[in-house]
């Protein structure tokens, strides 16, 4: 009977140290590309498998995961990430997850402070984020790990950060197609809106920073000119919305376009629908209900998909396996950016009702 291969043994055959491959095994700690990727051919190679006894004990435990993420309503992109955390929860109904839910405003940077003061103060065996800004996560992931405890990012990801696993589409890439999709049906040399949120704080969100990037380096790769006119919007003041979308187009003629570089296109949608106004394009992201209508009625030309419900399952599944068998997991996760439009949205399963 083939002995099981120790940790020893697997520090050998890969040339690094058994606290390499402990830390690798536990995700604990950072680790170079090289060292993770030897580790983790070898336990391929010998098919490695957690310790049954610790796994059959971990099914008796009850588990704490601590999920944040900006507040959700109904409809919108935030409450499909949490739908698929709860989907993962009812696949794994036979596990004992105490879930504690704490959202925050992401248009508002002192009400992101005020929630991640509070779970470091929760002695959990998991977090799943959602982050928007980028100092505060910083703050919060740095203590989670002087504690041990392993989280997982849905939605973006950040650099030097040490996540248990992500979960996202590629934000850059997102900006970079916008910007391809937008240029291809605005008449040449027309100006092109850009969506800017209003927030309280003066910090930008991490996925809006992408995206825009993405969007620049698109246009200077192509030598394109298209003058950008910034269109103000607030979430949470939307009474103002209405003014300053009327006060920009009443004053800029030439704009053949505009992208929305969250979820609320809707919002420029309704305002096209309540004006009459069918001879500007609109890209937007996310699949949300105002965004869907918008699409169906003809005023968003594109929406750009990127699974939420999934991002959001796979991220309760991969910590609810790590908790229990502590198997080493895929850190980097990047889903499908897909291109919806008025012609395919009925045959996209999950707007088909």
């Amino acid at each position: 009977m083939q002995r099981k291969a120790r940790i020893k043994d697997i520090a050998e055959m890969a040339g690094v140290s058994s606290g390499t491959v402990d830390r690798i095994l536990h995700n604990r700690g950072n680790v170079s590309e090289s060292a993770r990727k030897a580790v983790e051919e070898v336990l391929n190679k010998v098919n490695y498998k957690p310790n049954i006894h610790i796994s059959g004990l971990s099914l008796k435990r009850k588990y704490k995961v601590v999920i944040t993420t900006p507040a959700v309503t109904e409809g919108e992109y935030w409450d499909s990430i949490h739908s698929g955390i709860h989907h993962a929860l009812e696949e794994y109904e036979n596990i004992r997850v105490r879930c504690l839910v704490h959202t925050y405003n992401e248009f508002d940077v002192y009400s992101c402070r005020e929630v991640y003061d509070r779970i470091v103060e929760i002695d959990a065996d998991g977090v799943i984020i959602g982050l928007t800004f980028k100092e505060e996560t910083m703050r919060l992931t740095r203590l989670l790990e002087e504690r041990g405890i392993p989280y997982i990012f849905v939605d973006s990801t950040m650099d030097n950060t040490s996540p248990l696993a992500f979960f996202t589409s590629d934000h850059y890439m997102c900006g970079y197609l916008m910007a391809k999709l937008i240029t291809s049906i605005i008449p040449a040399g027309s100006d092109i809106g850009m969506s800017q949120a209003v927030r309280i704080g003066d910090e930008s969100a991490n996925t809006s920073i992408l995206r825009k990037k993405g969007f620049h380096d698109f246009l200077e790769e192509k030598k394109i000119s298209n003058h950008i006119l910034k269109i103000p919007f607030s979430a949470f003041e939307p009474e103002k919305n209405e003014a300053w979308m009327t006060e920009f187009f009443k004053t800029q003629h030439d704009v053949g376009g505009v992208v929305f570089f969250n979820s609320r296109g809707g919002l420029l949608a309704d305002y096209f629908a309540r004006n009459s106004i069918s001879d500007i394009h609109l890209i937007g992201v996310d699949l949300t209900v105002s965004n869907v209508n918008g699409l169906r009625e003809g005023y968003i030309d594109f929406l750009i998909g990127q699974e939420p419900e999934h991002q959001g399952f796979l991220a309760m599944k991969t910590m609810i396996e790590y908790l229990i068998y502590r198997k080493p997991v895929r850190q980097r996760n990047f889903v499908r950016l897909d291109i919806l439009t008025r012609e395919t949205i009925d045959f996209y399963k999950e707007f088909n009702y």
